[in-house]
């Protein structure tokens, strides 16, 4: 599972960060989703390495402009692609009604099967490796916090140690490393699981925006690999955090520690902690850390690397691989 941020500031866009939008790829399927999709979304995603033709499901959090007004434009930008195909959305009560009346009102007809779900608390989605959750989240309008779980996998397979006790490949191989029992003609039988490594522990990711502090958001983001939580403020603007009902660095902060996550990357920052104001994002990655060290800051086209817990059949790291594009 790897993560590009394709727009990481709150409300307007600015030089170099664009509104809200993130994209989690999933390698093994051949595809990627998208977290909101703040205006500009299809202009990050022509400068990211994602394909376009790879999107098959949008997760909208609530019906801010900052997190839904490039939805309309990347989907008629779609439909007049070579290969459109079926996206699903997902999001708040309004998001249809949203779709259709920018559609009646441009005149765009969409050429492909475009089905919007309308979320409610609880999973929303389930697939043969990936399910999502959403809970509600405390904004001035609703809004929902999802949960990206991917299934526990069987651990690797020794192919040598297979070939080792005269196994025929084929067929058996496969009942072996799902974990089945098999007779071989000469009467053995052999367990799949004593041919298979430790299985490899499904990954987590939560995103969390917005919201002022949330237990619904503790709770969405318990035990996960990588929190991606709000941070519109810093600690001494708490009091413009709670009337806007947007998070601090240390309510995020404080998420992430009582959820037990393994990594929080901010996002969602005001324009007000630009370079050269007296306070800056440096500043806000200071106070997020005094409480949970494990914590970076996004920027578009960062990517990270979900790991795999250590102790699974997959490369023992324990932290995300972090990159720009």
């Amino acid at each position: 599972m790897e993560i590009t941020f394709l727009g990481t500031s709150s409300g307007v866009p600015t030089r170099h960060r664009n509104v809200s939008s993130v994209a989690v790829r999933l390698p093994q399927k051949a595809e990627f989703w998208l977290l909101d999709c703040g205006e500009g979304t299809q202009h990050q995603l022509l400068r990211s390495d994602l394909k376009v033709s790879q999107l098959t499901r949008i997760f909208i959090t609530h019906l801010h402009g900052d997190h839904i007004y490039g939805l309309m434009g990347l989907l008629a930008s779609i439909g007049l692609s070579a290969t459109p195909h079926r996206i699903d959305i997902y999001g708040p009560a309004g998001l249809d009604e949203y779709l259709h009346c920018c559609g009646r009102s441009s005149h765009t007809h969409l050429p492909y099967p475009v089905k919007v779900h309308t979320v409610q608390p609880g999973v929303i989605y389930q697939g043969l490796d990936y399910q999502v959750l959403c809970a509600p989240l405390k904004h001035r309008i609703p809004a929902f916090g999802y949960r990206i779980e991917e299934r526990d996998a069987p651990g690797h397979f020794d192919v040598d140690r297979a070939v080792s006790l005269g196994i025929p490949a084929g067929p058996l191989y496969g009942r072996l490393k799902r974990g089945e029992e098999i007779s071989l003609p000469d009467g053995r039988r052999i367990r799949g699981a004593d041919l298979c490594g430790p299985p490899q522990t499904g990954r987590k990711i939560a995103y969390c925006t917005d919201t002022v502090f949330s237990q619904g958001a503790v709770e969405l983001a318990e035990d996960v690999d990588v929190l991606i939580h709000e941070a519109t403020f810093a600690h001494q603007d708490e009091e413009l955090a709670y009337q806007r009902l947007h998070s601090t660095t240390t309510m995020a902060a404080q998420t992430a520690l009582l959820a037990r996550v393994q990594q929080l990357i901010l996002t969602h920052f005001s324009p007000r902690y630009a370079p050269g104001n007296a306070l800056q994002l440096a500043d806000l990655l200071r106070e997020a850390q005094a409480i949970f060290p494990r914590t970076i800051l996004a920027q578009d086209f960062l990517t990270y690397q979900v790991p795999r817990r250590p102790g699974t059949s997959a490369d023992p790291v324990l932290t995300g691989e972090l990159k720009l594009r």
